[in-house]
């Protein structure tokens, strides 16, 4: 199990601060428990970033709901979750975010269930060791760590807007800097053009473009989109990779994370209440950052927004 923070150690580590015209007095009445009555939905819960961010969201307070893949590593991880944090309510639901159809389930269950949203952490993703194709014709990280993200947040917006402001967190990397939008199907799949790396700076490229486009759409509503990258973290992500990744993580070893830092970043989005007035924005570091060129271009993030629409039936 990654190392806890206790308490707010996750607010030493990346005070409000880090956000321009953040005073103390802004902060939470209670620090330690700032989420204290708030529903937050995490993505992606049972093992590494996810699981560590689930054991923080837990100490504030929150009403955790764990999205998870595996029966028997979700249930896992809720018990180490509840036994970390006697009290905490916890609840856990079951989703292969690779298949779009189990998405589409997942929301059903979420909406006949559940009355408001605070939170919703994205943060789930994959990066094989190769190119793979899903039985619904999709490349397994552009449906994974993009596409699911696409669906799950547009379907879950009504809860979100039932307790104003609710707050929508993407984990995306610095690996979008080397991403690209392919709007045909056929190359995406295509091994003789995309590999397993080059698919996955895609889906992280789409991150932050979504995240943009969401923005737009959410602006005055309350609502508020941000994205990060978490850092480069000692996760299970490249256990999966390539031998190449695999040395290149261990070469990087003394310039890597933990998950424990790595998921306080994403709760610092979490709690802070500075993060709406940077609606779209892409964090590193605590801090608003840079993001790649391509993300400059407005068209950019529209023209994702059409290609999603069309590749989930989505009609948003």
């Amino acid at each position: 199990m990654p190392p806890l923070l206790p308490g707010a150690a996750f607010l030493r580590m990346y005070p409000c601060s880090h956000l321009p015209g953040t005073s103390a007095a802004m902060m939470p009445s209670d620090a330690t428990t700032p989420l204290r009555g708030k529903t937050v939905l995490l993505t992606g819960a049972s093992r590494g970033i996810g699981l560590a961010a689930a054991h923080q969201l837990a100490q504030q307070g929150a009403h955790l709901i764990m999205v998870c893949r595996d029966p028997t590593r979700g249930e896992r991880a809720r018990q180490a979750v509840q036994l970390a944090t006697p009290g905490a309510a916890i609840d856990l639901l079951l989703c292969d975010l690779s298949r779009l159809a189990d998405v589409q389930r997942l929301c059903d269950d979420i909406l006949a269930r559940y009355t408001r949203l605070d939170v919703l952490i994205n943060n789930a993703g994959v990066l094989p060791n190769k190119l793979e194709v899903t039985e619904e014709g999709h490349e397994l990280c552009w449906v994974t760590n993009h596409l699911s993200v696409f669906v799950l947040t547009n379907r879950l917006l009504p809860l979100l807007a039932a307790v104003l402001p609710g707050r929508i967190i993407t984990v995306a990397s610095e690996a979008h800097w080397l991403g690209e939008i392919e709007a045909s199907v056929a190359r995406r799949n295509d091994p003789a053009h995309n590999s397993a790396f080059t698919a996955y700076s895609d889906s992280k490229l789409a991150n932050v473009l979504f995240t943009q486009a969401l923005a737009e759409r959410l602006e005055l509503t309350g609502i508020s989109a941000v994205c990060l990258h978490p850092g480069i973290v000692r996760s299970h992500l490249f256990a999966e990779s390539s031998w190449l990744m695999r040395l290149s993580m261990r070469l990087a070893r003394p310039f890597t994370r933990s998950t424990a830092q790595a998921a306080a970043a994403i709760i610092h989005l979490a709690t802070n209440p500075d993060v709406p007035k940077f609606n779209g924005r892409y964090f590193k570091n605590g801090r608003p950052a840079r993001s790649s060129g391509r993300t400059k271009n407005p068209g950019e993030a529209h023209r994702l927004w059409r290609v999603s629409g069309m590749e989930t039936g989505l009609d948003v």
